[in-house]
């Protein structure tokens, strides 16, 4: 006999029959009808959300809501690897402080902080120092030009 539309059929044993719910208890699918006990989850639509801890204080609750990461910063703009005026006060007189020359120090650009080097204030500096940087910050600024050094921003 060959296949043709009119007596097409499913291949024996490749249906199930449905699953009839509440036909007596001694079918396994009675009384409660695969629900289990009473409640929620035993109710018509009744489901409970993932994060439901079954009222216990749920954890993005009792975790704290701390600090502000801004776009510029997860962007990576405006990130500067730090320098500080301590370190610079043990170079010689009269060095000219590039990126390349911090580089070649040892002090490497952070992978996220592209944006190159910023000189950081803070203690006293007596050092006569030509800067090329990134960024300065103003105390850093005032302390390198009162020392008799130059500030450029590249």
């Amino acid at each position: 006999m060959t296949s043709r539309l009119e007596n097409l059929s499913p291949v024996p044993g490749s249906r199930h029959r449905r699953k009839r719910r509440g036909i007596g208890e001694g079918s396994g699918l009675g009384k409660t009808s695969g629900r289990g006990g009473k409640g929620q989850t035993a109710r018509t639509g009744g489901t409970i959300h993932r994060h439901f801890e079954g009222g216990q204080m749920p954890l993005y609750r009792r975790v704290p809501k701390v600090g502000f990461r801004s776009r510029k910063d997860i962007a990576g703009n405006n990130r500067y690897s730090l320098v500080s005026l301590t370190w610079l006060s043990t170079l010689e007189d009269g060095t000219e402080v590039t990126p390349e020359f911090l580089v070649a120090q040892g002090l490497n650009i952070k992978p996220r902080q592209s944006a190159g080097f910023k000189v950081l204030g803070g203690g006293s500096f007596s050092k006569k120092l030509t800067l090329k940087v990134n960024a300065i910050s103003e105390g850093a600024r005032a302390a390198i030009e009162n020392a008799g050094g130059t500030v450029e921003i590249i």
